[in-house]
């Protein structure tokens, strides 16, 4: 059985739009996975620690047969192949992957919380979100679209055309 998926991308050290172009090829390579579509590359503000370069951030949309962890999992190893390093919280990096949301499940574990936690007040993850999926909603909460509406300090700049892969 599969589920849709949305993953978050984001990156601000080194070449941030080299890098999200090799973390979407790593996606659609996933076992049991393929890449639907990827939203268009926003730049964006740092969020929390903001002493850092600006962000490049995009959304993919993928169907995958794989668990919840078991993506998380992958993720994971893309970001620790991609150069991750988990210096402090909200720190610079070379890659970031979350899992947004698995289908329509509400999920609590350890190292995994499903719709991520504070992607209702992020623009950088909203609006590439609802480019590729206008009439999303999130668990628990209800249309991404109405949270967006109430982000508009929250700067964006869009960088590449959004096209379906596969």
């Amino acid at each position: 059985m599969s589920t849709i998926a949305f993953v978050a991308l984001g990156a601000n050290l080194g070449n941030p739009v080299k890098q999200l172009q090799e973390a979407l090829a790593l996606i659609a390579a996933l076992p049991d996975s393929q890449l639907l579509l990827q939203s268009s590359f926003y730049s964006s503000k740092a969020v929390g620690y903001t002493d850092q370069p600006d962000f490049i951030n995009a959304v993919a949309k993928l169907e995958t047969s794989l668990s919840a962890a078991q993506l998380l999992h992958c993720l994971l190893e893309i970001e620790a192949q991609c150069g991750r390093q988990r210096t402090f919280q909200d720190a610079p990096r070379t890659l970031d992957l979350d899992l947004l949301l698995y289908g329509n499940a509400c999920i609590v574990q350890d190292h995994l919380i499903v719709p991520h936690p504070r992607m209702h007040q992020r623009a950088f993850v909203l609006r590439p979100l609802l480019e590729i999926a206008p009439d999303i909603s999130i668990s628990g909460l209800g249309p991404a679209a109405v949270f967006l509406a109430l982000l508009a300090d929250q700067q964006l700049s869009v960088l590449t055309e959004s096209k379906p892969l596969g």
